[in-house]
């Protein structure tokens, strides 16, 4: 089965990812009915905002913690507006731009839809999910579990722009659509080019090979979903993964993530061992993460967990190396990619 030949398919059955918009905890009826009757409680949370302490009233909705939409102005000096002709929420900062549609309940970052949480509107206040916006807004949010307090810090990112770009092709009937990003902004225009060349290019190719009229290629002729998300954007390094969601007719979509880490000063591929310290033993390191994570998680493996390949897919977070399965390989079909975080310090040692 060819896709992106570069990197591994991974595509086995699981429930879609990706067929709605914005992810709701009860079915769109239930949550608009819910949302519409139900009163919540203030209260004042401890937070440290950049080593400041505060106390600001939130909302807590099943185990999510949802602040004020004017909050984040007088706190974290985000850019905020609430269109009340459309119902839409902007929230701006750190080169991004966030539009919250209460109305059609769609969340769109710099111009990609993506999957969201649903907001709050409670006495004529909006109230958003804090984690779910600043985590996508280039910020680090933790939880002392001894003092319950929240603790939210700017992460010091690269000085670049990344915006969404779209193709698509509904030829044979069939929908394609594919977001990737564009990169601007980078002091280097020459390795900026290179990035934003190839990432273009392989949306094109995905495109190319879902359009394709073979019978016996499952991804030719298919409906195709594709959306991105940048994971780690620090210290010279860029780190993203595209998603991509396969409907070819059979019982359930096919899956794929192809991962891409760049060395932002020659624009070059990194490989694992080349984010790992230059460890000579970083398969070692990783396996031995792996094997305690399964056991601290209390995982249901279908097979012993052995080793990685040496050249094993990746991509970087802002808290390690992120090592990740396709759905079925370690877990059943229905857990979707097990991700594994391997933390940097684990090889520093």
């Amino acid at each position: 089965m060819k896709f992106i030949q570069q990197k591994r398919l991974g595509l086995a059955l699981a429930a879609a990812l990706l067929v709605s918009p914005i992810s709701l905890s009860l079915p769109a009826g239930q949550a608009e009915a819910a949302a519409a009757n139900a009163k919540f409680s203030i209260t004042n949370q401890s937070f440290s905002i950049e080593g400041v302490k505060s106390s600001i009233g939130t909302i807590n909705s099943n185990g999510s913690t949802f602040i004020a939409l004017r909050n984040l102005n007088t706190a974290l000096g985000l850019g905020t507006n609430f269109d009340k002709t459309t119902q839409s929420v902007t929230v701006t900062g750190h080169n991004r731009i966030m539009k919250l549609d209460l109305k059609n309940k769609t969340v769109t970052l710099n111009g990609q839809l993506i999957n969201g949480q649903q907001v709050i509107v409670q006495d004529n206040t909006t109230y958003l999910p804090l984690r779910f916006l600043l985590e996508r807004l280039g910020y680090e949010v933790t939880y002392t579990s001894a003092s319950k307090q929240i603790g939210i810090k700017a992460i010091a990112e690269n000085k670049l722009t990344i915006e969404a770009r779209s193709l698509s092709d509904n030829s044979g009937g069939k929908k394609r659509f594919v977001y990737y990003p564009v990169i601007s902004g980078m002091g280097n225009t020459e390795v900026q080019t290179k990035i934003n060349a190839l990432l273009k290019q392989e949306a094109e190719k995905t495109i190319a090979l879902a359009s394709q009229h073979n019978e016996y290629d499952v991804i030719g002729n298919s409906n195709l979903k594709g959306e991105f998300e940048v994971t780690y954007n620090e210290k010279g390094k860029l780190s993203l993964y595209t998603y991509y969601g396969i409907d070819s007719g059979g019982a359930h979509d096919l899956h794929n993530l192809v991962p891409h880490t760049f060395d932002l000063n020659t624009g070059n591929e990194l490989s694992l061992k080349d984010v790992t310290e230059g460890k000579a033993n970083y398969v070692t390191i990783i396996n031995d993460q792996i094997k305690k994570q399964i056991k601290d998680r209390k995982l249901d493996v279908i097979t012993p967990f052995e080793t990685i390949e040496a050249n094993r897919d990746f991509y970087l977070s802002h808290n390690g190396v992120v090592i990740y399965f396709t759905e079925g390989e370690l877990l059943g079909a229905a857990q979707g990619f097990p991700r594994f975080v391997i933390p940097f310090s684990a090889f520093n040692r």
